[in-house]
């Protein structure tokens, strides 16, 4: 028995930062685009709402499009690296938020892998018979952790949260094969957030010196997560033995516009079946993967028996690949 995604949601902030938000920085919308692909993102701007909420949100729609109340929910598992706190966690959170009184979570990080992560994840407690019901959600307020003086990362990056409900799926449906990777030896100083953690509390160096806000080394970043979203891409079809012709559509990671289109090149198939929202968005982290799919479905764009790739890359290094067959 696996599992299958049986109602799909995600939460946009109100508020935007397009392009031109970012002249000052010496950078341009010419500039941002032909490098990112990225046109404008959302932006979380409340302080007294994060993670939490976003991710909250997402759940409610869940809920309600799925027609299930809240205390039928078996188990929580939030994918994030901007947790509204260290503890509790955001899932206890949304647990909170949403009523759902019999169910138990946890947070998963796994940075722009983390949805997919915790996607593998849930599936197992479903295969396994010990849930019925598993709420997975994808949700960062990136904003938080974003150096908005740094040109580097202030355009990349925006705030948003996307979610499925997993449940038992019918035979030959659902979340068929998936591979995972990790490799710390690599990624360990290309991409992190330095301070906030037991190593370095914070403290009054560790702010004046800007410690708290994301570093990374893109050119690195970029040449590694080409090779690894491609590969592992390529690794799911060929497991399986897909064409390109029985691929309905890619469903990558948004980091990067060139990213995905050098995914799609090496699996064979046009960018008419590749799924591509990063020029509205920007890099949402572990929400990207989620508000793909919400996308698909909202536009009906699903069929019964789809063959989705789902293919990320993120800070660990950490990266993946999973093959989905949507159950309408």
């Amino acid at each position: 028995m696996k599992a299958a995604i049986t109602a799909t949601a995600k939460y946009l902030p109100p508020d935007r930062l397009t392009n031109h938000d970012f002249v000052h920085l010496n950078t341009s919308d010419e500039w941002i685009r032909e490098r990112t692909g990225i046109v404008e993102r959302r932006i979380l701007k409340d302080p007294s709402k994060a993670t939490a909420y976003m991710c909250g949100e997402v759940a409610k729609q869940i809920l309600e499009k799925r027609g299930a109340k809240a205390d039928e929910i078996d188990c929580i598992i939030v994918a994030t690296i901007t947790p509204d706190m260290v503890f509790p966690s955001t899932a206890c959170l949304v647990q909170d938020l949403i009523g759902a009184k019999n169910a138990w979570g946890f947070d998963l990080s796994a940075a722009c892998s983390g949805f997919l992560y915790a996607l593998v994840v849930g599936a197992q407690f479903i295969e396994t018979g010990a849930c019925q019901k598993v709420l997975v959600l994808g949700g960062d307020k990136m904003s938080a952790i974003t150096d908005m003086q740094d040109r580097n990362t202030a355009i990349l990056f925006g705030d948003a949260a996307g979610g499925v409900l997993l449940e038992p799926a019918k035979e030959g449906y659902g979340l068929l094969d998936f591979r995972l990777y990790a490799d710390g030896t690599s990624g360990k100083n290309h991409l992190y957030l330095k301070a906030g953690g037991s190593l370095m509390p914070a403290s009054h160096e560790t702010v004046d010196k800007r410690l708290h806000y994301l570093y990374q080394d893109g050119r690195t970043v970029f040449k590694s997560a080409v090779i690894g979203m491609a590969d592992v891409a390529a690794e799911i079809m060929k497991r399986n033995n897909l064409s390109a012709d029985d691929v309905a559509y890619l469903v990558p990671h948004q980091a990067n516009l060139r990213i995905i289109s050098a995914t799609a090149e090496r699996m064979g198939i046009g960018m008419e079946k590749v799924v591509v929202n990063i020029d509205k968005y920007g890099n949402t982290t572990a929400a990207t993967v989620p508000i793909c799919l919400a996308e698909l479905e909202e536009e009906s764009k699903l069929k019964d028996g789809d063959n989705l790739v789902i293919a990320t890359y993120g800070a660990g290094y950490t990266w993946g690949g999973a093959l989905l067959r949507w159950q309408a």
